[in-house]
C-alpha cells in the first residue's frame, strides 16, 4: 500500500529562486504540450499521447535551452499529468459525467512538481534535489517502507516535500464489533452505540477574522503589493482552518478503524445538499466527505469494512418497528406512537444505517 509522509522545507533564497523556476518551466511546458494535442486534432485530426510528446523532449532542449536546468524525470511527469488528465476527461466522457477538458494553468494553478524515479535523497536534515540542491527539511518522523516519488509543493509562500511511499499493510487485531455512523451538523458523527463526535466548527470560530481579511484585501487596488501581502494572509487562514478539519478527521477515523471491525456511514450528496442557504456554511465546515475518506482508506490498509448506504428516512424510520415518524430538524428526540420506542434522534438513525448494511449484505 502507497502511504504519503509530508515535511516543511526551508530553502536558501537561492533554492527558492531554483523552484520557483522549476514550477515556472514546468507550467510552461504543460501548456505547451497541451496547446500540441489540441492542434493536432484540429489540425490533422490525430491525438497525441504521453510517448509521443515525451520523445520530442531531447530536441525541446536544444531550442529551449533553461530545460536543460530540470530534472529530465521532472519534465516527464508534468507530461504525464498531462497525460493524465486526458485519460480522465475521457473517463468522465464515456460514464456520461460533465467532461471537463483540460486547461491550460496560470501561475496560481500550478503548485507543484514530481521527481517519480531519481534525483532525490535524503541527507541528515536535509534533502537534496537534483538541479535544485540540499534543502533542509524538518524531518519529524522517518519516511517508511520504500520511497517511490518525491513531490515538491509550493503554497502560500511556504515549501513542502512529499515522499509517497510502499509500505506492507499493517493488519490490526481482528475485530467483531459493528457500528452505524450518523453524521449530523450538531455533531459530526454519532454512532449507533452512542458515542458522539462535537463538530468542532472551525469555520465559524474564524469568520469574523476571515471577514475582516477578506474586506482588507477588497480596500485594496488590484496588483499593488499591499493587496497580494492582504491575499496570502486570507490564503494562509483558509489553510488553517482547512488543516484544522484534515486534523480532526484524522483522529476521529483512527479512532473509528482501531475500535471497529465493520463501519456503516450514510451516503450523502453534499452538493444538493449544499443548496440549502440556511444549512450551507455549516455542511460544508462539518466536511462529512473528509471523514468517511479518511476512515475508508485508513480501514483498507487494517483489514476493517467500511460501506455506505442509502440515506433516506434513517431519521423518520423506528429503529424498533420500522415505522416512519415525520418529525423536522428541531425535534431531536425519536419517539415512536406505534411502539412506545424513544431514543435520541441521531442515534436511532445510526441504527437504521447499520441495520440496513447487514441487510444488504
Amino acid at each position: 500500500m502507497r502511504i504519503a509522509f509530508k515535511f516543511r522545507l526551508y530553502p536558501t533564497k537561492q533554492q527558492k529562486e531554483k523552484i520557483e523556476f522549476t514550477l515556472e518551466r514546468c507550467r510552461l511546458l504543460y501548456n505547451r504540450l497541451l496547446e500540441e494535442r489540441i492542434l493536432a486534432y484540429k489540425n490533422e485530426g490525430r491525438s497525441l499521447n504521453y510517448y509521443d510528446q515525451a520523445k520530442t523532449f531531447t530536441e525541446r532542449k536544444v531550442y529551449i535551452p533553461a530545460l536543460k536546468q530540470v530534472h529530465s524525470q521532472v519534465l516527464q511527469d508534468a507530461a504525464n499529468r498531462l497525460d493524465k488528465a486526458f485519460q480522465s476527461f475521457f473517463r468522465r466522457v464515456k460514464s456520461g459525467e460533465t467532461p471537463g477538458f483540460p486547461r491550460f494553468k496560470p501561475q496560481k494553478r500550478y503548485d507543484s512538481f514530481t521527481y517519480p524515479q531519481a534525483g532525490y535523497s535524503i541527507i541528515g536534515n536535509k534533502v537534496r534535489l537534483s538541479k535544485i540542491g540540499d534543502v533542509k527539511i524538518k524531518l519529524h518522523r522517518q519516511p517508511q517502507g520504500k520511497v517511490k516519488t518525491c513531490t515538491i509543493t509550493v503554497k502560500n509562500g511556504k515549501y513542502y516535500v512529499c515522499f509517497s511511499c510502499e509500505t506492507p499493510a499493517q493488519k490490526l487485531p481482528v475485530s467483531d464489533k459493528r457500528v452505524g455512523i450518523d453524521l449530523g451538523i450538531k455533531h459530526l458523527a454519532i454512532t449507533s452505540d452512542g458515542q458522539i463526535f462535537d463538530s468542532p466548527e472551525y469555520l465559524r470560530k474564524s469568520e469574523n477574522k476571515l471577514k475582516q481579511l477578506q474586506r482588507n484585501v477588497s480596500n485594496k487596488i488590484r496588483g499593488s503589493n499591499r493587496r497580494k501581502k492582504s491575499v496570502l494572509l486570507l490564503a494562509k487562514l483558509h489553510e488553517k482552518v482547512a488543516n484544522q478539519r484534515k486534523d480532526y478527521a484524522h483522529k476521529i477515523s483512527r479512532k473509528l478503524v482501531n475500535q471497529y471491525g465493520y463501519i456503516a456511514f450514510e451516503k450523502l450528496t453534499k452538493i444538493k445538499m449544499l443548496k440549502n442557504h440556511n444549512l450551507a456554511k455549516s455542511i460544508a465546515d462539518a466536511s462529512w466527505n473528509q471523514l468517511v475518506q479518511f476512515t475508508t482508506y485508513k480501514a483498507e490498509s487494517a483489514g476493517r469494512v467500511v460501506v455506505q448506504v442509502d440515506p433516506r428516512n434513517t431519521s423518520q424510520e423506528c429503529n424498533n418497528c420500522g415505522q416512519i415518524i415525520k418529525k423536522s430538524l428541531s425535534v431531536r428526540i425519536h419517539n415512536c406512537s406505534h411502539c412506545g420506542y424513544v431514543e435520541d434522534r441521531d442515534i436511532n438513525a445510526a441504527k437504521n444505517i447499520l441495520q440496513r448494511t447487514l441487510a444488504v449484505s
